[in-house]
């Protein structure tokens, strides 16, 4: 797949403000500094397309980035930050479940964690959580290329040993420093996506 255009185009809170036109979306989860900007402007092919920032918890929206104007890429707030209150993480929380509750174009859920530690409490119960809706999940693991090679099978088991996946579920190992993984993430996204038309 060329990417030939993306655009941050909808900001949202609430179903009302979702866009219209049925196209297939794609959602991102994961904790607060798991790499999601990065992820995105490295599948995207952009730099600063989806903000980095040093602070965790950054995204307090749903952002709906529209993608060669067939498909949209979907951000959400990052979860496990301290620095956050309890009130605006159940906010938050309420924001993604109502997106998740009714969204028939969801066609696949990105869980992005670090590829160099276990998975958290956290992570395990994100997965839990979308599987209670019986959504697909790829589990990307980011920040690879700070893993010498002989440590990645080990830090691919870690993960498996820790995320039971279900059958039809995988894991794609990904860096947005050297690009690994993302022809493999976009093949996955344009099959779904022809699936769809």
């Amino acid at each position: 797949m060329v990417i030939k255009s993306a655009d941050l185009e909808v900001l949202a809170i609430r179903r009302s403000q979702y866009p219209d036109g049925g196209l297939p979306e794609f959602l991102l989860v994961g904790r607060s500094n798991v790499g999601k900007s990065s992820f995105i402007n490295t599948l995207l092919g952009r730099k600063n397309l989806a903000y980095t920032s040093a602070r965790p918890g950054k995204t307090q929206t749903l952002n709906f980035y529209l993608v060669n104007k067939n498909f949209y890429l979907i951000d959400v707030p990052g979860y496990g930050y301290a620095s956050v209150s309890k009130k605006v993480q159940e906010k938050f929380g309420m924001m993604i479940e109502e997106y998740l509750q009714k969204r028939q174009q969801l066609k696949r859920v990105f869980m992005l964690v670090d590829f160099r530690m276990k998975p958290t409490e956290d992570d395990i119960l994100m997965y839990n959580f979308l599987k209670y809706y019986n959504l697909p999940v790829t589990i990307i693991a980011t920040k690879s290329d700070k893993i010498g090679a002989s440590k990645k099978e080990r830090c691919l088991k870690q993960i498996m040993n820790t995320i039971d996946l279900v059958v039809g579920d995988d894991i794609i190992v990904f860096s947005s420093v050297t690009k690994l993984g993302r022809d493999e993430t976009l093949r996955k996204i344009e099959s779904l996506v022809e699936e769809t038309i």
